[in-house]
């Protein structure tokens, strides 16, 4: 048996843990019929007093299953675009609910202002520039360790559903092939339907190499997908792990009738965007639901969050009055919602303790007692495991953020920031007191500006270091990071490009790669 699977995880907050019981405590206990004179008796009490704190510890001495455990993410879904958050036209009833039920962050933080980034830091715990992954479009190195080898290795059944973003591939999603060297497999996954990025209604898939056309909205698709993945391994007896990563609500938006209908008094682009959500939002509420009918959902620990800040274009306000947006190290860019369901072990609450899909990987490898070889190190994520049974203190572990030259940092209560590193002029904000960054404050406090100027600049040069690969045992770099370059320039796509000219999300790109692109399809490719 895999020791890491019958390691007894539950319940979290350890009866005895803070309380000062030791071995004197217990040292009155008796036994029936001992001779209380006997070293043998006293043999006897000492395996009584550790079977007594074991049990006290683990509630019985029959070892709980390890936790199913799903990663669900939205992709370009701000801070302020959910119902609990009093949207003012956008309703999420089952994001609500599993708000209501499980652990709600008020401050959750993507890995990176956009997309890709924050995908390699899900899988690695690190900042997505030590993994290589500077942008979007970047490829993830295979000298990283990722959440699903160290889930495989522990016995879990793996699957990923939906976008990928980290083959190295630029334009909208394209169905990924068996034979590519960055595929979900080669991370990791057992399973995989997958696409290299953004994808909507209708949309070209590939399941595990084998192309497939869907019909329907993207997030329904993508939630169809991982039921037939939970169905399918529920009997199996081994835990189950997930990424259901949606294409929901990026551009181009496209939603379904139906769901775009409640918002025909906004633009065109924003009634489609809003009826994405509107869609996934019910995705969300059909793997809930299916959760509960293959009566897992006790034991299951299900996670949203979006990969970066909402869109500046969008009407209403995507980011809850937030300063910044996508691509901005300002709050906008980079605190997403975040959610945490696992009924078995978290009380629900709203915590304001600073989070991060860092970590993740941490907390999972803690839950389940993984040996610290899983992660590459250093890792920038802590493990939340003891904030599912109280309220911490501060966060004593900063949160960096690197992108293009803007450096960002976020501590319990200040973040200091900058736009552009080379220049060195620093921002100052109180989070608490400002969380619209609207007061520098680097003039008013300079000792905490300093202190944390320190900081970032420490864990800036310890970035720097991973991504010329001192944290591989080679020391360094290999194979060497692919260019990033849009799939439909590549000569395996070439074949493809005359059968999916006409598909609608394809069509502008396949134009400008064939030399027919119209001025006004240039102007839409390019954006």
């Amino acid at each position: 048996m895999n020791l890491s699977l019958s390691r007894p995880w539950a319940p979290l907050a350890c009866a005895l843990q803070g309380r000062g019981q030791d071995e004197g405590a217990l040292r009155g206990s008796w036994v029936p019929g001992a001779n209380l004179g006997s070293e043998s008796f006293a043999m006897k009490q000492k395996l009584i007093l550790f079977l007594s704190l074991w049990a006290a510890c683990h509630g019985s001495f029959a070892a709980e299953p390890a936790p199913h455990i799903l990663f669900v993410m939205a992709d370009d879904m701000g801070w302020g675009q959910t119902g609990y958050r009093g949207h003012p036209v956008l309703r999420t009833p089952n994001l609500d609910a599993m708000a209501a039920s499980g652990l709600r962050f008020e401050r959750f933080y993507a890995g990176g202002p956009v997309c890709s980034p924050t995908r390699a830091s899900v899988l690695t715990g690190r900042s997505h520039d030590r993994a290589g992954v500077l942008s979007h479009g970047y490829a993830l190195r295979l000298q990283e360790k990722t959440i699903a080898q160290a889930l495989r290795g522990a016995g879990y059944v793996t699957g990923h559903f939906g976008k990928w973003h980290l083959n190295g591939h630029k334009g909208p999603g394209a169905p990924i092939f068996a034979d590519d060297p960055r595929n979900p497999g080669a991370f990791g996954f057992d399973e995989w339907v997958s696409v290299s990025n953004f994808y909507d209604v209708d949309p070209l898939m590939s399941r595990q190499g084998r192309f497939e056309e869907f019909k329907g909205d993207s997030s329904e698709i993508a939630v169809a997908e991982t039921v037939k993945f939970l169905e399918k391994h529920r009997a199996g007896g081994r835990p189950m792990f997930a990424l259901v990563w949606f294409g929901t609500p990026h551009s181009p938006f496209k939603a379904l009738e139906p769901d775009k209908a409640p918002f025909g008094g906004l633009t065109a682009a924003s009634a489609n965007h809003h009826g994405e959500l509107a869609a996934m939002d019910r995705s969300i509420g059909t793997l809930r639901n299916k959760l509960r009918d293959l009566g897992i959902a006790r034991n299951t620990l299900l996670v949203f969050c979006s990969d970066n800040g909402g869109l500046p274009e969008i009407e209403p306000d995507t980011v809850g009055g937030l300063r910044g947006n996508k691509g901005s190290v300002f709050e906008g860019g980079i605190r997403v919602p975040g959610i945490i369901e696992w009924p078995a072990v978290i009380q629900p609450r709203v915590t304001r303790y600073p989070a991060c899909v860092m970590d993740l990987f941490p907390t999972v490898a803690d839950i389940l007692g993984l040996p610290d070889r899983v992660m590459l190190k250093p890792v920038d994520g802590r493990s939340l495991r003891p904030l599912f049974a109280r309220e911490l203190g501060e966060r004593r572990q900063p949160i960096g953020f690197r992108y293009q030259n803007k450096r960002a940092l976020v501590d319990d209560r200040y973040k200091l920031l900058t736009d552009n590193l080379a220049r060195g002029q620093f921002q100052l904000y109180d989070l608490i007191a400002d969380p619209r960054e609207s007061r520098d404050l680097s003039i008013d406090l300079p000792e905490v500006a300093s202190r944390m100027r320190k900081q970032l600049l420490d864990w800036n040069g310890s970035v720097d270091a991973s991504f010329a690969g001192k944290d591989y045992p080679e020391g360094r770099v290999t194979p060497p990071d692919p260019a990033s370059v849009f799939w439909f320039e590549t000569p395996a796509y070439q074949p493809w490009l005359e059968q999916w000219k006409d598909r609608w999300e394809y069509r502008s790109y396949i134009e400008r790669a064939l030399g027919q692109t119209k001025p006004t399809a240039r102007k839409r490719a390019a954006q």
